[in-house]
């Protein structure tokens, strides 16, 4: 049965660009820094000090900095509001999360 939203699969089937990133992230009153591993059109991910915990269905705020390199023309800073869908210890000093992106705009 289809329900209309797309499967895990189908997500992850998305196109994915490897982006390294600035982000700054606004959650519960604190701004942590962090960078992007990856972003589609749906998510993106990102590496955070592993003291800056966030929890699965967290509503986060957000800005990525996209360098000029990836514009082609000059930086580029995107607002999103999104959602903590995963999280996973990569090491001592880094945690990853991934993230749904629930709404974007350019300013």
């Amino acid at each position: 049965m289809n329900s209309g939203y797309p499967s895990t699969f189908d997500r992850r089937a998305r196109p994915r660009f490897e982006i390294r990133a600035p982000v700054t992230i606004l959650a519960e009153g604190r701004e942590i820094s962090a960078v992007t591993r990856d972003i589609s059109n749906i998510g993106v991910f990102f590496y955070i000090p592993p003291v800056d915990t966030l929890d699965i269905g967290q509503t986060l705020k957000f800005v990525i900095e996209l360098p000029g390199e990836v514009t082609l023309s000059g930086s580029c800073k995107i607002q999103c509001l999104g959602k903590v869908i995963r999280t996973s210890k990569i090491s001592s000093e880094e945690m990853g999360v991934a993230a749904q992106v629930l709404h974007f705009a350019f300013l």
